[in-house]
């Protein structure tokens, strides 16, 4: 995508700046599924257990992929059973296709929402999961469909919707068309993904006005916004989705995650940098930062590396000591 890229989505009226934001915890599923060596089940229930008592609200716990495409995740079924997650946590699994919705609800009553997914080009689809659109929109809604009638409440999401690495500018157009498809079949949310951290700010805001308009929000669509950090933009893109008056944010403890393909698509935005940003901003989240930040140093220590997010790092703001400091 060039850089004036963002001016191709026109900006309309955006309303007030929200107040509060939900936000979904992704690292147990999109962050362990890209580490190179798998993460012992034990390990993972402690962090879920402790990622639930955070004061996060939804957290997503694993996927129902094949075991032979993602090891990582080959014990959905175990870390579902193993897991004490409080009342009032949304305990959300993602589900790649029929097989794996199977799966899933063999443990129906240990979880509460599905997500599926697929990719707004028809480059990125094929590389990831070997279909094409159509073949994987059409097996989003068979699933959807299904989960529906099971009670689940359920999230599509849309991959490279704001720039695509193989075929770069990703007309919104057609983005918003899945999104409909989508939404028709039983999504109640639609999440947008900038999967491979190709958004800048002016186009995020265009593009969720836009979507807003689109789709509705509100009653008829939960609109969710997943950014990646992969250039450093992901931040200033939550801002711009703030603005046009987004709400509802998928993230990443410690930074973990990416994108398997291409190479060098590093991770989601860091939950801990999201929330400190947020409350800095006067934006509540209900969220503990330093229990989050426990977790995310739990997370560094098992995985033996330093971990991308900053505020694991800096540690939060105390503006009393920054006060004292100065004078």
């Amino acid at each position: 995508m060039t850089a004036d890229a963002g001016a191709r989505i026109q900006s309309g009226s955006a309303p007030a700046r929200p107040t509060r934001a939900l936000i979904r915890e992704v690292g147990p599923r999109d962050g362990f599924q890209n580490e190179p060596e798998v993460i012992p089940t034990e390990t993972k229930v402690r962090l879920i257990d402790a990622l639930a008592r955070t004061g996060l609200r939804r957290l997503e716990v694993t996927s129902f992929v094949r075991a032979d495409v993602i090891p990582q995740l080959a014990d959905a079924e175990q870390v579902l059973r193993r897991i004490d997650v409080p009342d009032g946590v949304s305990r959300s699994v993602l589900i790649p296709n029929e097989r794996g919705l199977d799966r899933a609800l063999h443990l129906r009553e240990r979880f509460d929402e599905v997500n599926v997914f697929l990719s707004a080009t028809e480059s990125h689809n094929l590389r990831n999961v070997n279909r094409s659109v159509s073949e994987s929109l059409a097996g989003c809604e068979r699933v959807l469909r299904r989960a529906r009638t099971e009670g689940l409440r359920c999230e599509g999401v849309i991959s490279v919707s704001f720039g695509c690495p193989y075929e770069g500018h990703v007309d919104p157009e057609r983005v918003f068309e899945i999104a409909e498809r989508l939404a028709a079949a039983g999504a109640q949310e639609v999440g947008f993904g900038d999967t491979t951290g190709m958004a800048n700010p002016v186009q995020v805001r265009g593009f969720f006005e836009r979507a807003r308009e689109r789709l509705g929000g509100g009653d008829r669509v939960e609109l969710t916004a997943h950014f990646h950090n992969t250039r450093g933009q992901g931040l200033a893109n939550v801002y711009a989705a703030l603005e046009a008056g987004i709400d509802s944010f998928e993230s990443s403890f410690g930074e973990l995650g990416g994108c398997p393909v291409p190479a060098g698509a590093t991770g989601n935005v860091a939950t801990e940098d999201l929330v400190s940003m947020l409350h800095e901003m006067g934006i509540e989240t209900g969220i503990d930062l330093p229990a989050l930040l426990a977790c995310s140093r739990a997370a560094q220590y098992h995985l033996g590396r330093p971990l991308g997010s900053h505020t694991l790092v800096a540690g939060p703001i105390d503006w009393r000591q920054q006060w004292q400091r100065a004078r």
